[in-house]
């Protein structure tokens, strides 16, 4: 049988110009085959070239992806089986939330997953509503934490009231979508006037993912599209009709368990990977770790 990484790699794809201002004579950063990693010459975008078609990225992110023989290069190990660390990092990501909006509203989370940002979310007392690309774990998120409000598919499926929301998040899923900005737009529309859009994704400028080089842990060819650097976000986000209140590395850190650690070490050199997998028998200890590679935006609707 073959692994999904595999099935992805004899997929068709095609090229595309940049997203960002329209330029089509991209400088490389560097390749690694069948992918070009380039820096846009007008904008300084960074993006992933040739791409897959929009019908083959949305079957990409089904069941396989969540269980990945290769997470290094695509989707993840055991994404349910890491449920207590996920839920133990937006308890601390919600502060940046909850200092603004002391008192509960309404949550719309956009690749919501399996729910463990709205769980804590409804921990404390919000209204929660999601929109999840894949079936299965939009169903595993109403089956684990009872959301009636989750839907299976993308906000152009979703209908919702506009302005309607005092949060919309969107964690770690920008540089996966193939036009954010009009996903970005679409969530100011059902912002409140007063409401918040909060966002993660990486920084290619960062200093870790500049050390790195192509060895960079977010250099994931089929499915991050985009990967983003303060000054070409805010582009996008001004675009989409934002103003970012902050921009910050701060909460950006994951509780990562040891084999998650050892798993992503591998892709920095395979020899280092064979050296720490005996700290795989310390078991399950999860350990708080910030690179300083992502960014958490929060923004604020701009004048139309």
């Amino acid at each position: 049988m073959k692994h999904s990484s595999d099935v992805v790699s004899a997929l068709p794809r095609r090229e595309v110009p940049c997203y960002l201002c329209g330029r089509d004579d991209p400088a490389l950063v560097f390749r690694q085959e069948p992918y070009r990693v380039v820096r846009c010459r007008g904008c300084g975008l960074v993006y992933t070239l040739p791409r897959l078609s929009p019908e083959e990225l949305l079957a990409m992110y089904q069941t396989a992806y969540w269980t990945s023989a290769q997470a290094k290069d695509f989707g993840y190990t055991d994404y349910l089986r890491d449920r207590d660390l996920y839920l133990r990092t937006y308890r601390l990501r919600r502060e940046l939330i909850t200092r603004r909006k002391p008192r509960p509203g309404r949550v719309l989370e956009v690749g919501s997953a399996a729910g463990f940002f709205l769980a804590v979310m409804q921990e404390i007392g919000w209204e929660c509503h999601g929109v999840e690309l894949s079936r299965s774990m939009a169903e595993t998120s109403r089956e684990l934490f009872g959301f009636e409000h989750v839907q299976a598919g993308t906000l152009a499926d979703a209908s919702f009231e506009p302005r309607s929301f005092d949060v919309v998040a969107f964690w770690d899923v920008i540089e996966h979508l193939e036009d954010p900005a009009w996903h970005l737009a679409r969530a100011r529309a059902l912002l409140k006037d007063d409401g918040l859009l909060v966002l993660e994704t990486q920084n290619v400028e960062s200093r870790f993912a500049r050390l790195m080089g192509r060895r960079w842990q977010h250099y994931k060819m089929a499915e991050h599209l985009y990967h983003f650097a303060p000054a070409t976000l805010e582009k996008l986000l001004a675009r989409a009709g934002y103003v970012i209140e902050e921009n910050t590395p701060r909460r950006g850190g994951k509780k990562v368990s040891i084999d998650f650690m050892v798993e992503r070490i591998g892709r920095i050199h395979p020899l280092l990977s064979a050296l720490c997998r005996p700290l795989r028998l310390i078991g399950r200890v999860a350990l708080y770790v910030n690179l300083f590679d992502e960014m958490i935006v929060v923004a604020r609707k701009g004048p139309q």
